[in-house]
């Protein structure tokens, strides 16, 4: 055999099969790797999502220390107590779309003071340093340390429902100032709470008697 030969046999293509083979093998080996990842973090995950809503909870109702979650409202409700077992504060989710994806909020209302008392973003994609100033921005966040949601005489609705406002116009309570360069999330922020205030508020305020700390556990029990 001379050397002709043999760079021609070495250099001959190999069996479309052959890749193909190695190619499916490849892709079954890297899909069982990441089913195997997802599967080993999942619990993970799922416990970081709890502790991350627990301390969103206790964050958007101040003085709260504990909570109680009710699903018989027709989305979740998380009552707020306070130390002495007073309710402190109930909190809610709402959602809307922002500039890119959706905007997962929770809020605190506080039934006594018929105010929104707290927000917090709990998920947001939006374009780091305009989108994401709703969650770092002091001036915006402080719009929901006490927004105004009194009911109006009937009980049926707000007496003044949640605005939103041009960057340092606020004048009035149920107002919000929006954020300057970041016009089109805030304003989301603030239709979605408007909108979840105004359905939900009536009915937690009317139903406030019914939100008991439970019982906690003794020894005994």
């Amino acid at each position: 055999m001379n050397r002709a030969d043999v760079i021609a046999t070495d250099s001959a293509p190999r069996p479309a099969w052959q890749m193909y083979r190695a190619m499916v093998g490849v892709g079954v080996v890297c899909a069982l790797l990441i089913v195997a990842v997802y599967l080993a973090t999942l619990d993970v995950i799922a416990r970081n999502q709890v502790e991350a809503l627990e301390r969103a909870v206790l964050e958007v109702v101040p003085g709260a220390v504990r909570f109680a979650q009710r699903d018989d409202l027709g989305q979740p409700v998380y009552a707020a107590f306070d130390a002495a077992g007073a309710l402190a504060g109930i909190a809610l989710e709402a959602q809307g779309m922002g500039y890119q994806d959706t905007v997962r909020i929770l809020y605190g209302y506080d039934p006594a003071r018929e105010q929104v008392v707290g927000l917090r973003v709990l998920q947001s994609r939006e374009t780091p340093g305009l989108g994401d100033r709703v969650e770092t921005d002091a001036a915006f966040r402080a719009n929901f340390a006490a927004l105004d949601v009194r009911l109006a005489p009937d009980g049926a609705g707000l007496l003044h429902p949640v605005q939103l406002v041009k960057p340092g116009e606020k004048t009035q309570a149920w107002q919000i100032d929006a954020i300057s360069g970041a016009t089109i999330t805030s304003s989301a922020v603030a239709r979605m709470l408007a909108a979840s205030a105004a359905q939900w508020v009536p009915i937690l305020h009317a139903r406030r008697a019914e939100f008991v700390a439970p019982k906690e556990a003794t020894d005994g029990d």
